[in-house]
């Protein structure tokens, strides 16, 4: 059975205030998270529009990561090897899509929408009775889930940050049932990988990393908040375009040529949610 968790994530912020700060974090931590021939590789920048969710921003990745997989990934895989990843912005609801042309049977399909709110929703992104019946609910706690050791930095430790900007912080425990504003980001997860033998194992893989990379995020979103609070959405798609650039050179560097996949249209058609069998082989 493919796995369907729904994340959600809250944040001492407003969801309009979080507008600006995600767009800051992704460029950021893609930076941080980059290194030569490793990394987020920024292929398409551009706005798009949806009759029923307006105008938006989509974008279109190659995530490089070989070297970064368990080895029994690893051996089957060919040595130059990156996802791709296309995201369809409606601020405040995304649809993100993970697939790899060196196998086919991949892919991650992700729901988002923010409110301002607790977690309290309870079927936020109108899931189907089947679908609710297959979905696991996972809180994640940005100041007291447990973090990777390698990821750890204490002045993104929410127990002790205080913004000096927002004066918001630090979190104490049950801090999301006594904080205002509070704001949750609701995240649908699918993921599949239809390889015999392997698709239990890959699929919980992909979920602890999702999960991990969640955590990280949205906890830096917040640790970073001097830093963005005061930026308008044109200030910040700057610093993203910037961002972008210096984060293309450092992944680039030392990258051996790849195989392209074909690029998706200058306005690229937003995935039908209602119709999921054109991307979801299991329904």
């Amino acid at each position: 059975m493919v796995l369907l968790k729904e994340y959600r994530i809250c944040m001492p912020l407003t969801v309009e205030e979080y507008r600006v700060g995600q767009l800051y974090m992704i460029a950021r931590h893609s930076l941080e998270q980059s290194e030569s021939g490793e990394g987020v590789e920024v292929i398409v920048n551009v706005p798009c529009e949806h009759p029923e969710h307006g105008k938006g921003q989509y974008t279109e990745k190659r995530i490089h990561l070989s070297s970064r997989l368990p080895f029994w990934i690893q051996s089957f895989l060919p040595r130059v090897f990156y996802v791709t990843e296309k995201a369809w912005n409606y601020y405040p609801y995304t649809i993100t899509e993970y697939t790899c042309s060196f196998i086919p049977k991949f892919s991650i399909h992700i729901q988002t929408k923010f409110e301002n709110n607790n977690g309290s929703s309870e079927n936020c992104l109108n899931l189907t009775p089947e679908q609710l019946e297959q979905r696991t609910v996972d809180f994640v706690d940005i100041c007291y889930d447990e973090i990777s050791p390698r990821h750890y930095k204490e002045e993104e430790d929410l127990r002790f940050f205080q913004s000096s900007v927002t004066k918001r912080g630090p979190l104490a425990e049950g801090w999301t049932s006594t904080t205002q504003p509070i704001m949750c980001s609701y995240k649908v997860v699918q993921a599949n990988f239809d390889v015999w033998g392997l698709q239990t194992k890959a699929e919980e893989l992909i979920q602890r990393s999702i999960r991990e990379i969640l955590l990280l995020g949205h906890r830096q979103a917040f640790a970073w908040v001097d830093e963005w609070y005061n930026m308008t959405l044109a200030d910040v798609r700057v610093f993203e375009s910037e961002m972008h650039r210096q984060t293309n050179t450092k992944v680039t560097e030392d990258l051996p040529s790849v195989p392209t996949t074909p690029l998706t249209p200058p306005a690229p058609t937003t995935p039908t949610v209602a119709n999921r069998s054109s991307w979801f082989p299991w329904q």
